[in-house]
């Protein structure tokens, strides 16, 4: 009886939609006319070829029309996998069962909704999508000739059109879209399109896709707020104290070194999940740096101000602040590179204020970078050079763009079916404001950190880069390292990471986390999730040390914790921060770069 119900109340009649659908068109028109005159005092003259990919497709359909026998085979191929697909779908309809031809990957949440399954059509429509999508990438994939770099790219942007054009992402292809717009009348479209019309307006013409409530958040208020003082500043960062919560702490204080890509609390969102907080309670003396979020004034700052303004001021503020000239370093991601690079100098001075260096998820061999090499090449670098001159420095959007497109499925067109088609508001989640708390990168460290490292690797030679007037050699560095790693890492992929291992000359304790570039390093012990691999043995290839490591279930902030107790001194009187310049978490990380 109450099924019934529902199904009667899901009746809408047919002039009711219609008289809906004309007052979303007449309101649309409306909201576009309002967005359009706005949008008229700032023109924009888009490039013909944002992405720099042309040259790489024209180069794989010459390769690939120049061998028709393949084609022929391929197009075989993909015909009898739609026969057997039309077979099996004229068996469901006669109510007979039948296996799917081709299955969603395990995780891929577009086709979660039951519909995708249960109805016949809308599996066929499924399965068809699933495997044209597959028959596509595997022939970009197959083709012969191309040189390495226009493979990747190629293969990058093939993935990327198959994600967009799958039957979740629009209106008469998605069964829960289509249940939404019957259920509301259409106003789910309308919505949506208020949506859309909003994040065009909050981009100034660019897409910015709201991913978060970003009303439900402040800095400060609700996230990064674990209590301390910022007791340091200059142009590139604030330096903070946090205050401590045990009587007494570790001699040696730890200084975190977080990237400049993004802003510093991802290590300390939420009381529940922050590094920040766990670290203080375990009775270190944490300082963080806090990076400015650059605009045009500094665009001339380089990769070597950001060593003697970042880590070489902070540890001078430190001993300040403490009386201790030594301390262990954290280094984050491009905070890591920096934190290595800084080490390599410090060895060259003479310099042993650092008595030990922890380094998460952090790039030394760029020689194999993941996905991201797809955005470094001539072509590409010398577009974005040519855009960051017009303003001095990187806008933070392109960033986020860039990081998005790596998972598109879940950072771009899940966002796109929740907010547009089922004008949905987005859940209020603080990783996802983080993550879209994006930065500016300055003009003349940026160009330095992408041409030096990602596009010719130079790190890795000794004297491959010179920074602050040192031939920077890792080899010099005898300061014992932890390095945290993470298995799913589609930034700092674990396997190049792991070469760190053997250039430097000091010990190395490495450590492989589950999960991916965030949710690997920030993960609680109380939240009792994922797992780490340690090997204490040597290794020469990371397939070889994986293949002797030892799995722990749990968080592995405790295995660091203990690593770096040795180094971290007897037990002191709790310091509390002078009255310094302002509260945690200063003014620098609440500048938006949008």
């Amino acid at each position: 009886m109450a099924e019934q119900k529902v199904a009667e109340s899901r009746r809408i009649d047919p002039a009711e939609i219609s008289q809906a659908m004309t007052s979303i068109a007449e309101r649309s028109q409306r909201l576009v006319a309002d967005f359009l005159s706005r949008q008229a005092t700032e023109p924009a003259a888009p490039s013909l070829d944002p992405l720099n990919i042309g040259n790489a497709f024209f180069e794989m359909t010459t390769r690939l029309i120049s061998d028709p026998a393949r084609m022929v085979e391929a197009q075989m191929s993909l015909w009898q996998d739609y026969m057997a697909l039309w077979q099996n779908t004229a068996k469901r309809m006669m109510g007979q069962p039948a296996e799917p031809v081709v299955a969603p990957e395990a995780g891929d949440r577009r086709f979660k909704d039951q519909m995708w399954q249960d109805n016949e059509v809308f599996d066929y429509i499924k399965q068809s999508y699933l495997l044209s999508a597959r028959w596509i990438q595997n022939v970009v994939r197959g083709v012969e000739g191309l040189d390495e770099a226009s493979a990747k790219k190629v293969e990058f942007y093939t993935r990327q059109f198959v994600d967009a054009m799958a039957p979740s992402n629009f209106v008469l292809t998605n069964p829960e879209v289509l249940r939404a717009t019957m259920e509301s009348g259409g106003e789910n479209l309308l919505k949506g399109l208020d949506n859309l019309l909003a994040d065009l307006e909050r981009g100034k013409g660019n897409l910015a896709i709201r991913m978060t409530d970003y009303d439900a958040f402040r800095v400060g208020e609700n996230i990064a707020v674990t209590p301390g003082r910022v007791v340091f500043e200059n142009d590139l960062m604030q330096l903070i104290q946090y205050d401590p919560s045990t009587p007494t702490v570790h001699r040696a204080p730890l200084l975190i070194v977080p990237p400049w890509i993004n802003k510093y609390y991802i290590l300390d969102l939420r009381p529940k999940n922050s590094f920040v907080k766990w670290a203080v309670d375990q009775g270190h003396t944490v300082f963080m740096i806090s990076w400015v979020n650059p605009d045009e004034r500094l665009a001339g700052k380089t990769f070597t101000d950001y060593m003697t303004e970042g880590p070489l001021a902070a540890l001078d503020a430190i001993e300040r602040a403490t009386g201790e000239r030594q301390a262990n370093l954290i280094g984050y991601c491009l905070g890591g590179t920096l934190t290595a690079c800084t080490l390599a100098w410090m060895a060259a001075k003479g310099d042993d204020r650092v008595l030990s260096a922890t380094l998460f998820t952090s790039m030394t061999d760029f020689k194999d970078p993941g996905e991201l090499g797809i955005f470094i090449d001539e072509e590409q670098l010398g577009s974005l050079e040519a855009r960051m001159a017009e303003h001095g420095y990187l806008d933070g959007r392109d960033m986020a763009t860039t990081f998005n497109m790596l998972r598109a499925n879940d950072l771009i067109w899940s966002f796109v079916v929740n907010n547009y088609l089922l004008g949905k508001d987005p859940f209020p989640f603080d990783l996802l404001y983080w993550n879209s708390d994006s930065t500016r990168m300055p003009a003349a460290m940026h160009s330095f950190y992408l041409r030096k490292m990602y596009q010719e690797n130079k790190l890795i030679e000794p004297g491959g880069i010179t920074v602050g007037e040192v031939p920077i050699d890792l080899t010099t560095i005898r300061t014992p390292i932890y390095m945290l790693s993470t298995r799913e890492d589609h930034i700092a992929p674990w396997a190049s990471t792991f070469s760190l291992t053997r250039l430097v000359s000091g010990p190395v304790r490495f450590v492989l986390s589950a999960s991916g570039h965030i949710a690997g390093v920030v993960n609680p012990p109380a939240a009792n999730k994922y797992c780490y691999w340690t090997n204490a043995r040597k290794a020469k290839t990371p397939e070889s040390w994986l293949a002797g490591a030892t799995q722990t279930d749990g968080s592995w902030w405790t295995d660091w914790d203990k690593w770096v107790e040795k180094f971290a001194g007897p037990q002191v009187p709790a310091r509390t921060p002078a009255e310094g310049i302002e509260p945690a978490p200063g003014s620098y990380v609440k500048a938006r770069a949008v």
